[in-house]
């Protein structure tokens, strides 16, 4: 008998083994159709989140050619391509960038990462401007608390950047009065007002501010994926946490969240590869009268 139940928990060990190292190595590419008032034409988006210095392939050539074959509009980056670690780099995030720059416009709005190499020079030193550097040579728009209005589709992008006390572990802290709107200023009313913000904890608030579509990461898909339970584990050390990943709407807004490429922390993905969004915007139908 014990034999035996030492036999099954060997199997279940190797199974687990098994999972963890397939889903740590692959991706997912994931589509989204969303109607959405204000846009004046069809758009394709791509997100790119958490990659963490993750490399598929060598130099990311698996991970770029497959966002090379996708026919995107744009492609939006919802932060933590890199990690916040002393004496860490971002090697892995330039190579994925040099291979897809210039497909098509790239808006980059940082992550938690890479706001903590930004303002704490005193540990990272000049790690987020050597990393910018970079990213200008190749032409990617930082949107870090601006908008950039695309006329042709009657949208507005927004990158926001949040302070690290709205990223606090095991309790949501609260936004301060008018937040949103002294960080990032106010929506467009008479287009579709896209907004990038990494941490998805706060999208009621995105959708009271009035962000017709949010794409977000940070939550790593909860790192273990359950049947019908959902993501596991979120960065807030939150047990199932509700936005984990997916499609979510709120007060008339959609949120796209992302999976992620990567994971830093707690080197784990499980029943939970990475992910790779493609979100469809088309104009909403106006239904016919009757």
């Amino acid at each position: 008998m014990v034999i035996g139940l030492g036999i099954v928990a060997g199997i279940l060990l190797l199974w687990f083994v098994i999972v963890w190292i397939r889903d740590v190595n692959r991706f997912v590419t994931v589509e989204y159709e969303i109607e959405v008032e204000g846009l004046k034409k069809p758009c394709t988006l791509l997100l790119l989140s958490d990659l963490h210095n993750k490399r598929y392939g060598k130099k990311n050539q698996r991970l770029a050619e497959t966002i090379r074959n996708l026919s995107a509009d744009a492609i939006l980056v919802a932060g933590d391509m890199y990690t916040s670690k002393s004496g860490g780099g971002f090697d892995a995030a330039v190579e994925l960038f040099e291979q897809i720059a210039g497909k098509c416009p790239i808006y980059y709005a940082n992550g938690n990462h890479e706001h903590k190499t930004r303002v704490h020079k005193d540990v990272f030193g000049t790690m987020y401007e050597d990393y910018w550097k970079e990213m200008d040579k190749l032409g990617i728009r930082p949107l870090c608390n601006e908008h950039v209005w695309l006329p042709e589709y009657g949208m507005d992008i927004c990158g926001l950047e949040i302070g690290r006390e709205y990223f606090k572990r095991l309790r949501k802290q609260p936004f301060a009065e008018h937040y949103l709107e002294q960080t990032i200023g106010t929506p467009r009313k008479d287009a579709c007002q896209v907004l990038i913000a990494h941490n998805p904890d706060y999208f009621p608030e995105y959708a009271e501010w009035g962000a017709d579509v949010v794409v977000s990461g940070h939550v790593h898909g909860g790192v273990v994926r359950l049947p019908r339970l959902g993501g596991v584990l979120s960065p807030a050390l939150h047990l199932f946490p509700q936005y984990d990943g997916g499609l979510f709407q709120e007060k008339g807004a959609f949120m796209v969240l992302g999976r992620g490429l990567g994971m830093h922390t707690i080197p784990v993905r499980m029943w939970n590869p990475g992910e790779l969004p493609v979100i469809h915007l088309v104009p909403k139908r106006v239904s016919e009268k009757a």
